[in-house]
């Protein structure tokens, strides 16, 4: 290969990084929120394994719903359902940083979702609850940027 060509090549490789996306919902191989319906936290009070086969993509994630009436309900709100930070763990997000969560770790607070790492994560949370979600909150517009 000649040496003209091969810095292109190589230019291009150091600038991909600049083009990677930033990953705003939290997600793996089973969809956002490991594939748990987010609607079924705030209609029947618990986590709920989605259908693959009723799914919605937004914001870049694959939305797992348990009933075709959860799906019809986040299509047409989906901010509403959706956890806050992404899906990230609400604790992680009021120390500065993103973490995975565990759909079981949950709670809803004004009316907004809230998952953390796991449910000893979640206890720590709950202690400072409030002062943890205006940390986050903070956090958040910083921190979702972040790879």
């Amino acid at each position: 290969m000649k040496r003209a060509s091969l810095i292109p090549l190589l230019m291009l490789c150091f600038s991909l990084p600049i083009f990677a996306q930033k990953a705003l919902v939290f997600t793996n191989a089973e969809g956002a929120i490991h594939g748990y319906d987010p609607v079924a936290y705030f209609k029947e009070g618990k986590a709920l394994k989605g259908n693959p086969t009723l799914s919605y993509d937004w914001r870049g994630a694959s939305w797992h719903f348990a009933s075709q009436d959860n799906l019809t309900a986040f299509q047409a709100s989906p901010e509403k359902f959706a956890p806050q930070f992404g899906g990230y763990c609400a604790y992680g997000m009021s120390k500065g940083y993103k973490a995975p969560t565990d759909p079981q770790a949950w709670t809803i607070v004004d009316d907004k979702l809230y998952l953390n790492y796991n449910l000893d994560v979640k206890e720590l949370w709950n202690k400072k609850q409030a002062e943890h979600i205006k940390t986050a909150d903070k956090n958040w517009p910083t921190v979702s940027q972040q790879e």
